[in-house]
């Protein structure tokens, strides 16, 4: 699966959030989205999951492809976590196949596993982040995408969370937006200015 992204462009009241942005996004690779705070990449990942529709340009899926949206593993800005579930049940329940102790052997590759069984409100937001990150990675499909992932992470957690999401990726295209490029070498940068 490839997805082309042709001239896409948005404005808000009035403002130009993003201009003429081209990108090819297809396996085995992995982009890093960078820009000042404001600069539009959130917007720009939500019109990669068409919960945005640009001004003008377009997203077009190819190849022999089934859905008429993107099939995404997603770690949104805010965490979007069941506060009164668990990590474990939080991870667990985006995929049906999923046991909770397949869930609970993902999670303690990046959490404490004396952590795991606490609604997910108590923890850290470091912890509530990792928990996002595992839920995004343990699910089937087509393209990983997410939004300033590491935000309360330390370096070390940092570290450990960006080999996890390339371990889970495989070839499967991963998109960061993220202000912070630390660890992020492995992918292309799509600078996006205002």
């Amino acid at each position: 699966m490839t997805i082309e992204v042709i001239d896409v462009c948005k404005s808000y009241d009035g403002k130009e959030v993003l201009k003429n942005v081209n990108l090819m996004i297809s396996s085995e690779s992995a982009y890093v989205v960078t820009g000042p705070s404001g600069s539009g990449k959130t917007t720009f990942l939500r019109i990669l999951l068409r919960l945005e529709r640009p001004d003008s340009g377009q997203v077009n899926l190819l190849g022999d492809y089934k859905y008429d949206r993107v099939n995404a593993g997603v770690v949104f800005q805010e965490d979007r976590l069941c506060e009164s579930f668990t990590a474990v049940e939080n991870v667990a329940m985006v995929n049906k196949n999923l046991s909770g102790k397949v869930a609970r052997e993902e999670l303690v590759k990046l959490l404490p596993a004396d952590e795991l069984d606490k609604p997910v409100s108590e923890l850290s937001g470091g912890m509530r982040r990792r928990v996002a990150i595992v839920r995004a990675c343990i699910i089937p499909s087509d393209v990983l995408i997410l939004d300033e992932p590491f935000n309360g992470l330390d370096a070390e957690n940092r570290r450990k969370a960006i080999a996890y999401i390339r371990e889970c990726a495989g070839h499967t295209p991963i998109v960061i937006a993220s202000h912070e490029l630390d660890g992020l070498e492995f992918c292309k940068t799509v600078d996006i200015k205002k």
